[in-house]
């Protein structure tokens, strides 16, 4: 189990962390910007990395795809996610509720906060949580820069291959922080940027290293980083 203090080393990196506070208390470290994007990014950087473009709702069929079961193991994710049964979970980047319906299932007694900012997303979970009656689901619009979840009262935040698609990495976050209970937990699936034959555009991966240093900034505790997934690390974060 790893936990983080005011300094960690991480694979040979110092990671420096602020002081504990409410998040609106945090150095936002700023963006910087670049004439010429990289394919597939935005031009804007974030603690040297520079950001991906979002997928769009088009692709929402993609979401769906059949060998997305071994290639991505949701049901072990979910499992792993360690779920109690009056748990509140906001999916941020639910897209099409891939994960967000098999959470409900886990807890029957709490509630899902389903949030993305394509209304057309939404629009698609919403036709499902009508047709198969699901009680403990919501849907929420965020927006690029909030995730537009109540304060205080979430106790796990997951983000499946979202985070490194923020535009406003430091102001998503913020919200997060913000929205989950004293001990409640971030869990971040990202495809594994150390591994070059991961076969997803750079871009649409993070390391650890990189993954770590950005938690950092909200003095969030790195519990542990999972790696049961083909292609994905499973980072688990805790509030203080």
């Amino acid at each position: 189990m790893k936990y983080m203090t005011r300094t960690i080393l991480v694979a040979g990196m110092l990671v420096l962390s602020p002081l504990l506070g409410h998040a609106a208390d945090y150095e936002h470290p700023g963006y910087e910007h670049a004439p010429d994007r990289s394919e597939g990014g935005i031009g804007k950087f974030y603690m040297g990395r520079e950001i991906s473009g979002v997928m769009g709702h088009q692709a929402a069929d993609w979401l769906e795809r059949p060998q997305r079961t071994h290639e991505e193991m949701p049901d072990e994710v979910v499992a792993n996610m360690n779920l109690r049964p009056d748990d509140v979970v906001a999916d941020i980047g639910a897209g099409t509720g891939y994960f967000a319906f098999r959470i409900a299932e886990q807890v029957p007694e709490g509630r899902v906060l389903a949030t993305d900012i394509q209304p057309e997303m939404l629009a698609i979970m919403e036709e499902r949580i009508e047709e198969e009656a699901v009680r403990n689901v919501e849907t929420v619009l965020g927006a690029i820069d909030d995730p537009a979840l109540p304060e205080n009262a979430v106790d796990v935040v997951l983000m499946v291959d979202a985070y490194h698609e923020f535009s406003h990495p430091w102001e998503m976050m913020k919200g997060v922080v913000d929205s989950l209970k004293p001990g409640g937990r971030v869990i971040l699936i990202e495809y594994r940027g150390e591994d070059p034959s991961v076969p997803i555009r750079p871009l649409h991966k993070m390391t650890e290293v990189q993954v770590v240093r950005e938690m950092s900034v909200f003095d969030l505790h790195w519990d542990d980083t999972l790696d049961f997934l083909p292609w994905q690390h499973m980072f688990i974060f805790s509030k203080p």
